[in-house]
């Protein structure tokens, strides 16, 4: 199973940093990636609430949001963060690596919990806010995947195993339709997700994502009315 680490990674249009590496450098410069070393618990702890007190605020506030104020809402010192994340870009590989995982091992659990097509439904609705958090990044990650390509190609081969994952037995089960394709579903979805930047713009693009889903499910034999 590929996985993206953070250290973790990118993912669907754009993409990720190989499992146990992370970027070290100076805040303009994220090309360089070094091997990341193993946490003791409390450390690892710590470095989970930076990176889920930075998605909040990337999403609601985008990049810039100052790194003082992620650390006060993860509940610790400035120092801590900067032990963990040298740089804003190594803060952001991380979030984006996070919500990368968090699809992947969504289209693990969703299948041993829903019937094919309802696993990929969901699987699909869920990618909706794994976008939210990339769109308060998507500068910033486009200026480090420019800057270093290769770095992010990892997270591609994930997004597309995550949706194939998802997306095959779907289609073996006769519940969507069998011209469907891994590649096509995230650019499908992507696109919703990024032209739906409106203040209701998640609601709008669930709504997106639902009619894609009903697409999807035209013309297959064991569609459900």
């Amino acid at each position: 199973m590929a996985k993206v680490s953070a250290a973790k990674t990118p993912a669907d249009g754009a993409t990720a940093v190989a499992e146990g590496t992370k970027i070290a450098a100076t805040e303009g410069d994220c090309s360089s990636v070094e091997p990341a070393k193993p946490l003791r618990a409390d450390a690892a702890r710590n470095r989970q609430k930076l990176i889920d007190e930075a998605a909040r605020a990337f999403t609601a506030d985008g990049v810039d949001v100052p790194l003082d104020e992620i650390a006060r809402r993860a509940g610790v010192g400035i120092g801590t963060l900067y032990r963990h994340f040298p740089t804003r870009c190594d803060l952001v590989l991380a979030v984006y690596g996070d919500q990368v995982n968090a699809l992947e091992q969504r289209s693990h659990q969703l299948p041993g919990l829903h019937e094919p097509g309802e696993a990929l439904h969901e699987w699909m609705r869920g990618f909706v806010d794994y976008y939210a958090v990339k769109m308060g990044m998507i500068n910033l990650l486009r200026t480090m995947m420019q800057g270093n390509p290769s770095t992010f190609e990892n997270t591609r081969a994930v997004m597309r195993e995550s949706a194939a994952r998802v997306l095959t037995p779907a289609i073996v089960a006769g519940a969507v339709r069998a011209d469907a394709t891994p590649e096509e579903l995230i650019r499908a979805l992507g696109g919703i997700c990024l032209a739906s930047t409106s203040p209701e713009g998640q609601e709008t693009s669930l709504a997106l994502v639902d009619l894609v889903f009903d697409g999807l499910r035209f013309g297959a034999p064991n569609a459900r009315a």
